[in-house]
């Protein structure tokens, strides 16, 4: 019974063969109390029939007495031997679909397990580390169901596991310029290489910021990306929100000679959102801008209703996106120009953590440029309040 237990296969041809069996039970158990009613029914309408046609030979007396004793002993005995053939039959009859029932529980419950035992095997190479594993789907019942969407999450798996790594070389990277520099300008003062001036010890502390604010970033993205984020969602007013942009942002624009301008619409937008947020995501994208941009450029952001959402615009007039870079520009870490550093510019998780707020909040975020060179528009839209 253990072993029965333990077996998905074993079960599933228990639980046929005892279906079988207790059919076949009812079976035998029907026939043996039927059987005899049965006959001794259709016996007596043979005796009323075989009476009726002899009705008017009462004077055979004696001898028709004999004749109706001897008649009576044949049919018992014809009665035995029915229903010992009858039994004998039936018991071929039970055996032969015991074997059977036998032989095709076995095909069914091999055709149910093996599919099964193909995920169990799958599941223990991707516990390993294989995440690759893929099951074959057969036919369209529910376990082909099952078998698909067992890939679709091995799929996923291994979409993680790629992220997963991706994010510590990333991160590795990231890391290793401040640390560079840090080390060398330390290493430079310890041998007298570098004077102990205040030009050094900024350039020390310069990079020490750039250090801590990935860090401040790391921690932001992993908060949004865990929903870990709590958000106040009321209605704010469009207008207050790209005035505390622009009010922000303008001293880095004027050291820059980029010129930021503000399209309002003449009727305020209120949408719904957490203000504080929707700041963030607002500055990610013009301070994004900004660093793209080149000096005498300009960056314009703008807002409009369209139906029931709050549609936010940042125009720039900067270096562009080439078309195979906008589906991966909300990327961490994406660049689009690799042999660029990050000395010019943030940690380059401003994007990804803006799309993520972004869509906690019930809204969409998307790319456009017309090429390089071109300049780029970054959209996002909110919910109306």
């Amino acid at each position: 019974m253990n072993i029965i237990r333990s077996r998905m296969g074993l079960k599933l041809f228990a639980s046929y063969f005892l279906v079988i069996a207790i059919g076949m039970g009812a079976i035998w158990v029907a026939t043996r109390f039927t059987s005899p009613r049965a006959y001794q029914r259709h016996l007596f309408f043979m005796e009323q029939n075989a009476g009726a046609g002899g009705a008017g030979m009462m004077g055979q007396g004696q001898g028709n007495g004999q004749g109706n004793g001897q008649g009576n002993s044949m049919m018992s005995q014809f009665y035995q031997d029915y229903q010992a053939s009858f039994n004998e039959s039936l018991i071929v009859a039970v055996a032969a679909a015991t074997l059977v029932a036998m032989l095709a529980s076995m095909i069914i419950s091999r055709s149910i397990v093996a599919p099964i035992r193909s995920m169990t095997n799958a599941s223990e190479r991707i516990a390993e580390g294989r995440y690759d594993e893929r099951v074959a789907l057969r036919g369209s019942d529910e376990l082909s169901h099952l078998a698909k969407s067992f890939n679709q999450m091995a799929e996923q798996l291994e979409q993680v596991e790629n992220m997963r790594r991706q994010l510590i070389g990333d991160v590795a990277h990231e890391l290793r310029t401040p640390l560079t520099a840090i080390k060398g300008s330390a290493e430079g003062l310890m041998d007298g290489v570098l004077p102990a001036s205040d030009e050094t010890y900024q350039q020390i502390h310069n990079e020490a910021e750039r250090l801590s604010r990935l860090v401040d970033d790391l921690q932001e993205l992993s908060r949004v990306e865990s929903r870990a984020v709590l958000l106040d969602i009321r209605a704010v007013d469009s207008t207050a929100v790209i005035g505390t942009v622009v009010k922000r942002l303008q001293h880095q624009f004027d050291a820059k000679r980029v010129t930021l301008t503000a399209n309002m619409p003449a009727a305020p937008v209120s949408f719904l959102a957490d203000e504080g947020r929707a700041v963030q995501i607002l500055t990610n994208l013009v301070g994004n801008a900004l660093q793209h941009t080149p000096e005498n450029g300009t960056v314009t952001v703008s807002v409009a209703r369209d139906k029931n959402e709050a549609r936010f615009s940042v125009r720039d007039t900067g270096e562009g996106v080439e078309a195979e870079h906008l589906a991966r520009i909300f990327d961490r870490f994406y660049r689009v120009d690799k042999s660029r550093s990050r000395a010019r510019g943030g940690s380059g998780i401003g994007l990804t953590i803006a799309k993520h707020l972004v869509e906690s909040q019930g809204g969409k975020i998307w790319a456009e440029s017309a090429g390089k060179n071109m300049g780029s528009v970054f959209s996002f839209t909110l919910p109306v309040g």
